[in-house]
């Protein structure tokens, strides 16, 4: 059989020549039109994930703009089958960038918030790290009843001061370690279970370190609340009572009931 000649040859590599820059063509079109739809994701795919993770608890109604820049109303539920819900009166609004091989997000709800509040992910061999900014807040002490048990029973009011100090958050292999600390402050808090208002004001204070602890306070009021816990294996064990001042027992005897166990003029709370 006689070979192809040199001119031949030739001819042949040439004909497939042309094809060659429409194909990178084509993949470049398709690899950008994928990359404009990512940037350009619409604000309802973060609030599907959002609502997927956890588990229908946190709701983003009304998402607007896309997942890097949108914004949406915020609302706590309390989970599969409850019928406890509330929302924020305002919007949230977010920003999401790349840092590196870091994702950082802006959130700022503008009922609530001074300043946007800064977290910072990233994921590498030390599993997934989340650093929190220093920040301070003031929250509607009524979106505590989305969460649920007790809270929806007993339908707190008053304001909740929220404040982060140094907060870094790592999780690995189904374990956490926490560093820095969160303090949140329940002021001229009350109940629509007693007539008392205000029945006081109370500090939780979350400490990290190699076994978290965390400790609740009364600074001033009737209901007098205490106690003292600890993350062990990712749960918490927390230790506490509730009691009323003397004069005060009877216009809170109804509210220490739904708080924990009685032990006489106490409530005993156990968690854990």
């Amino acid at each position: 059989m006689a070979r192809p000649s040199f001119f031949q040859s030739t001819a042949r590599t040439r004909s497939t020549l042309p094809s060659a820059p429409w194909a990178w063509a084509v993949g470049g079109l398709l690899l950008g039109c994928l990359l404009m739809l990512l940037w350009q994701a619409p604000a309802r795919w973060l609030a599907s994930g959002v609502h997927t993770v956890t588990q229908g608890r946190v709701v983003l109604q009304d998402a607007r703009g896309t997942v890097w820049q949108g914004s949406a109303r915020l609302q706590l539920n309390g989970g599969a089958g409850s019928l406890d819900a509330a929302a924020l009166p305002g919007r949230l609004s977010w920003q999401l960038r790349r840092d590196g091989t870091a994702l950082q997000a802006h959130l700022l709800a503008d009922c609530c918030m001074q300043q946007a509040l800064q977290v910072q992910g990233s994921l590498g061999w030390g599993g997934l790290q989340l650093a929190v900014s220093d920040s301070q807040s003031q929250w509607p002490a009524a979106l505590l009843i989305g969460l649920g048990a007790p809270w929806n029973t007993v339908l707190p009011e008053g304001q909740l001061s929220l404040s982060t100090q140094g907060l870094a958050v790592q999780l690995q292999q189904g374990r956490s370690s926490v560093r820095g600390s969160v303090r949140l402050e329940a002021q001229a808090l009350s109940s629509r279970l007693s007539t008392l208002k205000p029945m006081g004001s109370y500090r939780f204070t979350l400490t990290g370190g190699a076994l978290p602890s965390c400790a609740l306070e009364t600074l001033d009021g009737s209901l007098r609340l205490s106690g003292k816990g600890q993350w062990v294996a990712g749960r918490l064990r927390f230790d506490g009572e509730a009691s009323a001042t003397p004069e005060r027992q009877e216009a809170l005897s109804n509210l220490l009931n739904i708080i924990g166990r009685r032990d006489g003029a106490r409530a005993i709370i156990k968690v854990g």
